[in-house]
């Protein structure tokens, strides 16, 4: 457990951070910028969670938000020394499959798509539409750093997690008794 004696440090006061190991970045690192866009999909799962998600709903997009710290822990320590270690940071090829089964149980509930649909409906719905291209932003982020500079499984993830919640974005607004609206 890490405890904070002040929010504030200093230390990024010249425009530096720190990644998990120690090293030195600047913030206009590309890998910062992505743990920065998984942080921001974090802070949107927690405004679905805020805006009249159902308990079921809730408790799934608190598990995600575990999930992120988890990736973002991940993404914060290029060269493995101390996520791998770090049993809350653990996120592999069992989570995509986890996501894959809450996709295809939703997935189950809902009418099949027959065009695409506009981003909206209900409060927790909107959100929702809005973090999956927060993900979206993130996962292209992850791949900008590079082939090999990202884990598989974390690629997998993210990837996994857009599409998972652009379902959850459909059962928020179904549960509400909203309509998809047709493009």
């Amino acid at each position: 457990m890490v405890l904070l004696s002040k929010i504030y440090t200093r230390t990024g006061d010249g425009g530096e951070t720190a990644l998990f190991d120690g090293t030195r970045v600047r913030k206009s690192d590309p890998r910062v910028d992505a743990c920065g866009h998984v942080d921001e999909l974090n802070a949107m799962l927690g405004v679905a969670r805020a805006s009249g998600a159902d308990l079921a709903l809730a408790d799934q997009l608190l598990q995600l938000q575990h999930d992120l710290f988890a990736l973002g822990a991940r993404l914060a320590d290029p060269n493995v020394r101390i996520a791998g270690r770090v049993r809350k940071a653990a996120l592999g090829h069992d989570d995509v499959r986890r996501l894959e089964a809450w996709i295809d149980e939703a997935e189950a509930t809902l009418e099949p798509l027959r065009r695409f649909i506009l981003p909206g409906g209900s409060l927790a719905g909107a959100a929702l539409h809005a973090a999956r291209t927060v993900c979206r932003r993130a996962e292209r982020q992850m791949v900008s750093l590079g082939e090999g500079a990202v884990e598989p499984a974390l690629l997998a993830y993210a990837n996994r997690l857009s599409d998972l919640l652009f379902v959850l974005a459909r059962v928020a607004n179904a549960r509400a008794g909203v309509d998809d609206v047709e493009w």
